[in-house]
């Protein structure tokens, strides 16, 4: 009886450990997720819109609060030194003609990114690609050895290629998948955006 007991006990032995060391494994990364620095940085523009009219809050600045809520992200503003102007066309010619001349339009503000570990990257997109003034963010930091995860409002177009631009632009860095909300799901239908990007976030582990 004694050996079936002995034995008994070291199949159990057999079976639980591994378990065990695979759930405190488990902990100790999501432990070492929850201790990274984050910052929440975007670029979003309020005035006239095309697909929801005048808006108050800029369709990814609205995101951008929904990540930094979730994940106790600090939040920081790209602000452009001249703002973009409120009314759409007015706005379009200026982009466009950044886009065209690859401006890189000065700053306001600036944060220290060698505090941050993680980096929630938010921008709308524009034809395809990053508005100009986030390139000016971009180069002046060191990327190196950061996690770069990005996310757009658009009406149609998702992330595009933007996520290939910001692998060019974020050297040294990982560059994780995407989030792409439609603008005017940001606008009306904020909880179903909401579950969006609790959803993605959720398949980040953040």
């Amino acid at each position: 009886m004694k050996r079936i007991g002995a034995t008994l006990t070291a199949l159990l032995l057999a079976v639980s450990l591994p378990a065990f060391t695979h759930a405190q494994n488990t902990l100790v990364k999501e432990r070492h997720m929850n201790t990274k620095k984050i910052l929440v940085a975007f670029f979003s523009r309020a005035g006239e819109n095309y697909a929801v009219g005048h808006i108050e809050q800029g369709n990814t600045h609205i995101v951008a609060e929904m990540i930094a809520s979730a994940t106790g992200g600090t939040l920081f503003r790209i602000e452009p030194a001249t703002p973009y102007p409120d009314d759409y066309r007015a706005c379009t010619e200026v982009a466009q003609r950044e886009k065209r001349s690859k401006a890189r339009p000065a700053l306001v503000g600036d944060i220290a990114e060698e505090e941050y570990d993680v980096i929630f990257l938010g921008y709308p997109n524009w034809w395809g690609d990053l508005p100009m003034c986030v390139y000016t963010f971009l180069e002046q930091h060191d990327w190196q050895g950061k996690v770069v995860i990005p996310f757009c409002t658009h009406e149609g177009s998702g992330l595009s290629d933007t996520e290939n631009r910001l692998r060019e632009a974020c050297r040294g860095a990982s560059v994780l998948n995407g989030l792409a909300v439609r603008g005017s799901a940001a606008q009306n239908e904020r909880e179903k955006a909401r579950k969006q990007v609790l959803e993605w976030l959720k398949q980040l582990k953040y």
